[in-house]
């Protein structure tokens, strides 16, 4: 009798510790990804190595893209087949890539969302149909999120008040702030920003490309 009420209060003990230890895993899988802002700073490090004359509106594109993916710059597959084709022949006239222009630029913490260089990608012989066609899947399923946009801004401005982007805080948060009020636009690159790089890409989902 006593044995089996140690064996029956062992198995109780057994079932609590099996129940805490589920409620562990949840609330563990509930909590945001630990290093994600970590993956925003490498970002957010690697174009800003890559392209020194960011502005903030450079920065903001860079945000926005990552946020946002690339939905505001389809209006229909026509449109966005015949920008392509004028962009391509007109690179096709130009100097090519430089050897530091990499085919894919990571944009958003966990690499889903890509930049495609068009150069590399012209230079590599790669088929246009399947960027294009990765470039509007991308707009038609992918959804941004404005409240992963505001996210990333204000922990840009976080990254600006320790030091680690070449932008004053205070100028970086009220420029995003006017940005906000406005019901975060896309924007253009910075003129300087074009003239020194001359950007030539298409954002969509790495996992569209059926090229690797």
């Amino acid at each position: 009798m006593k044995n089996r009420s140690i064996r029956s209060h062992g198995s109780a003990t057994q079932r609590w510790l099996v129940a805490f230890a589920l409620i562990g895993l949840f609330f563990s899988a509930t909590q945001p990804s630990a290093g994600q802002e970590g993956d925003l700073e490498q970002v957010l490090q690697f174009h800003l190595d890559r392209y020194p004359k960011m502005q903030p509106d450079d920065l903001y594109k860079l945000l926005h893209q990552a946020a946002m993916g690339s939905e505001h710059a389809i209006p229909n597959r026509e449109a966005a087949s015949q920008w392509m084709d004028r962009e391509l022949a007109m690179l096709q006239r130009s100097s090519a890539a430089s050897p530091d222009e990499s085919l894919y630029e990571s944009l958003s913490p966990d690499g889903r969302l890509v930049r495609v260089n068009l150069r590399p990608h012209l230079q590599s012989g790669r088929e246009t149909d399947l960027l294009l066609d990765a470039f509007v899947r991308t707009a038609e399923e992918f959804s941004g999120d404005p409240l992963a946009l505001e996210s990333y801004c204000e922990r840009a401005v976080e990254l600006a008040r320790e030091n680690l982007l070449p932008f004053s805080p205070s100028e970086l948060e009220a420029h995003f702030a006017a940005l906000k009020r406005k019901g975060y636009p896309a924007v253009h690159h910075s003129k300087s920003y074009a003239d020194a790089y001359r950007p030539a890409y298409r954002v969509v989902l790495r996992e569209l490309l059926t090229e690797k």
